[in-house]
């Protein structure tokens, strides 16, 4: 009830405040008045303040950004980062000097050309080289941005090399894993229909031979100074893929693949040699707001030499030694096979050429 009379009392006020400003209108049209031809004594001080405040401004606007550069930058630990920094910083550059010209072109105006007693405005229709000038040069620098831009985003975005390490990322509500190949280094096929509270990655075990040494992790382990490529999906709504330090960005969408390639350059102790944090962690966020635990939605990311890397791939289990009920969905004349290269049985006898 109080906030409805504070509501009324203020509409009031304002009907109050407007019914004066009528009235003076009113009483000055009677008495002859012409305010437009009056000029306000305190005309020139707003004029002149708007110049204080555009010098104010800019340069207040520049101390701040060169004193807290750093605060909003975050170390570079991948190859094509560098590539979209600069790329970014060039963008920065061509806005912040748009934004400085037109500040002080806008604010210079308002102070020459303020309303003075008998000054008159001129007719200025056109201006043709104006006109040339403002669009051209425009159009001339998007073109080069949109280009650099489109060069680099193809590169990330083109087929990776044979030898690229191949890592699926499938995002859920809400939470990350992983699927690496095992020692075949080709990820088995799936199929979105054979998900279920278990195969979560709805591995297609009845067709794909290569899905039976797959494993899952919960942590993303990536080689230094090696190609990566992130298979990404989701199994619910989008979400983003998003590693900071390592400027990757890609969305997982519903129902179709996407993903990113890219080479991490420093490992996890080298960024905590450079950042003086012993616990530091890379970390692989959602960039997308997926729903009320979006927040919560985190991987550790860790990046180690290709000797600690293999190592901690040759510790993993297969997902289907880890579940071997799901045998039961592999044709009766390669489970055996599928056994052996999940790592269930070492049986050397297994016939050799299904395992090819």
């Amino acid at each position: 009830m109080t906030s409805v009379i504070i509501i009324l009392s203020v509409v009031l006020i304002l009907g109050i405040l407007y019914m004066i400003f009528r009235v003076g209108n009113l009483i000055s049209i009677a008495k002859g008045r012409n305010d437009a031809s009056r000029v306000e004594p305190d005309n020139a001080i707003h004029a002149f303040l708007f110049i204080v405040f555009m010098v104010v401004g800019l340069i207040g606007f520049f101390w701040y950004s060169y004193v807290n550069f750093d605060r909003y930058q975050l170390p570079i630990a991948s190859e094509h980062g560098a590539v979209t920094d600069r790329l970014f910083w060039i963008t920065m550059a061509v806005t912040v000097i748009a934004f400085t010209i037109i500040s002080i072109v806008m604010f210079v105006f308002l102070y020459k050309y303020q309303y003075k007693e008998g000054r008159k405005a001129s007719f200025y229709p056109d201006n043709h080289f104006l006109e040339l000038t403002w669009t051209i040069i425009p159009a001339i620098v998007l073109t080069l941005l949109i280009i650099t831009g489109l060069r680099a985003w193809n590169d990330i975005t083109s087929p990776a090399s044979k030898d690229a390490e191949v890592i699926e990322i499938i995002a859920q509500q809400f939470a990350w894993t992983a699927r690496y190949p095992g020692k075949d280094n080709q990820l088995g096929a799936y199929n979105y229909k054979l998900i279920d509270a278990i195969n979560e990655f709805g591995l297609d075990l009845g067709k794909d031979k290569n899905t039976y040494d797959d494993f899952k992790s919960l942590e993303l382990h990536l080689p230094v100074n090696k190609e990566v490529l992130l298979k990404i999906r989701a199994k619910d709504v989008i979400h983003s893929v998003f590693i900071p330090h390592f400027r990757v960005k890609m969305d997982a969408v519903p129902g179709m693949s996407t993903q990113f390639k890219f080479v991490a350059t420093k490992t996890t102790e080298e960024m905590r040699t450079e950042t003086g944090n012993p616990n530091f962690n890379y970390e692989l966020a959602c960039a997308e707001i997926c729903g009320r635990g979006h927040f919560s939605m985190k991987m550790t990311v860790i990046v180690e030499d290709q000797e600690s890397y293999d190592r901690w791939k040759a510790s993993q289990e297969a997902w289907l030694k880890q579940n071997p009920d799901y045998l039961k969905n592999v044709p009766a004349e390669l489970k055996e096979a599928a056994m052996i290269k999940a790592g269930i049985e070492k049986d050397p006898g297994a016939v050799a050429a299904v395992l090819e």
